[in-house]
């Protein structure tokens, strides 16, 4: 299915431009969401007439994420967790945790944008995540998981 982009999607094109996916992406995810329109000649016109607005959305929303990611980049946050003796973790520390500790100090992130490529943390230690804040901008930083006996 040929589909309109609205806004720019990571692995998949920028804003405007006129993508081939599946049809199961386009239907559950890309147009309910509202990233995303058929590619009919209706659509197309529409999306040319409306091209000035969404641009201007979407720079406000980069520079919103931009803004988020100055005030998260370089934070340390501390989680405890019960440990054994040798520094393993008797749960582990998912993105659940990440978001409840972040919301604590202030910050609004969703756990689908805490990115933990090695899965959840099982070890004490000082581990670096990042946080996908918009497509373009990424924010890092660093979950210090202490150990209590």
């Amino acid at each position: 299915m040929e589909v309109i982009l609205l806004e720019k999607i990571a692995n998949l094109g920028e804003l405007g431009q006129v993508v081939k996916v599946k049809d199961g992406y386009a239907r559950n995810f890309l147009i309910p969401q509202g990233k995303a329109k058929r590619a009919t000649e209706e659509n197309r016109k529409a999306f040319e007439s409306r091209r000035a607005e969404l641009e201007k959305a979407q720079a406000t929303a980069l520079a919103k994420a931009q803004e988020r990611a100055a005030k998260l980049n370089g934070l340390t946050l501390q989680i405890t967790q019960k440990a054994g003796p040798d520094g393993r973790l008797f749960g582990s520390v998912t993105n659940y945790d990440i978001v409840e500790a972040l919301g604590k100090q202030g910050h609004e992130v969703e756990r689908a944008q805490i990115r933990m490529p090695q899965g959840p943390l099982k070890q004490v230690g000082a581990f670096p995540i990042e946080i996908a804040l918009h497509t373009d901008v990424d924010a890092t930083i660093t979950v210090s998981v202490l150990g209590e006996q």
